[in-house]
């Protein structure tokens, strides 16, 4: 089976990735990733998904922890939380390839209510186990609606909602159980976090953060911070920062310009954050990131 989606992938992602080795699909929130070079370091703060490897290894670091894994293996993050990434194994012959899925709390929280599925205490967000036979299966179903267009509007549905059931079901289930908590605190915390993914720029209080979650200023910071691994100032900032690296990566956006598109009000500010976070300087990094770019060309 492993091998079979592996060829569902490989065709549709050879034909369709971009520069970055992306390749978005009709089906919203599935995506294939194809690289024929380890990467560079990848900074981001995903969203709750799960990430099935068809071919080549990676690795994604959370804060001390550090997972490696490879082809017939799963990654699950069930919650927006900040990861470094990198492929580590792929070749011009050999490409890495993966299919990310992104969870969707509605349909996770309607399957709850018809399954006896344990809730799990919150935990640590990312996690990886193998892939089971049955969450294959279903990924190459869907893989197969992409050659059938027309099929997609009729039977997109029933398949995501059998993909999420045997994640249910499977090693993962409970902790993705509690995606679909009607008012839990990670449904909560995901409404702050959404107006902070949406106005990263913009200076935001904490109060009102707190009041979208529900939550009193205190209790808000614990669970942000439980769900997250971060506070919610530590979010915004590596937000900020995340995406104006990306716009001088992507956009040749000078470094000042950059920090004021993110929402810094001082350079040097800004100078300062990223090189902890990224270990050199604005313009140190990108010139190297470039290089390393240029060379695997």
């Amino acid at each position: 089976m492993a091998e079979t989606l592996l060829t569902a992938v490989r065709r549709y992602a050879d034909i369709h990735s971009d520069a970055q080795g992306i390749a978005s699909t009709p089906i919203a929130g599935l995506t294939t990733i194809r690289a024929g070079t380890p990467s560079e370091l990848q900074y981001d703060i995903s969203r709750p998904l799960i990430a099935l490897v068809v071919q080549g290894s990676k690795r994604v670091m959370m804060g001390s922890r550090t997972f490696d894994f490879g082809a017939g293996d799963s990654l699950l993050i069930t919650a927006d939380v900040p990861t470094v990434s990198q492929i580590t194994r792929a070749n011009a012959s050999v490409p890495y390839y993966s299919l990310v899925f992104d969870l969707d709390p509605a349909v996770i929280e309607a399957l709850a209510l018809e399954m006896d599925i344990a809730q799990e205490e919150i935990g640590a967000p990312v996690r990886v186990e193998p892939t089971e036979a049955e969450v294959a299966d279903a990924a190459l179903r869907l893989m197969h609606l992409l050659d059938r267009p027309a099929a997609i509007p009729v039977l997109k549905a029933q398949v995501i909602r059998e993909m999420h059931f045997w994640l249910l079901a499977g090693c993962h289930g409970p902790a993705i159980r509690n995606l679909g908590i009607v008012e839990g605190n990670a449904q909560r915390v995901a409404r702050a976090v959404a107006i902070i993914r949406s106005e990263y720029a913009q200076q935001l209080r904490v109060e009102r953060l707190a009041e979208a979650a529900g939550m009193s200023p205190s209790t808000f910071h614990q669970h942000f911070r439980a769900v997250t691994t971060l506070s919610p100032l530590q979010f915004q900032k590596q937000l900020r920062l995340i995406e104006a690296r990306r716009m001088m990566l992507s956009e040749g956006t000078s470094a000042s310009m950059a920090a004021y598109a993110v929402g810094y009000e001082s350079v040097p500010q800004f100078t300062r954050e990223y090189s902890r976070m990224f270990g050199a300087p604005p313009v140190r990094d990108i010139k190297v990131s470039k290089t390393k770019v240029y060379a695997s060309a």
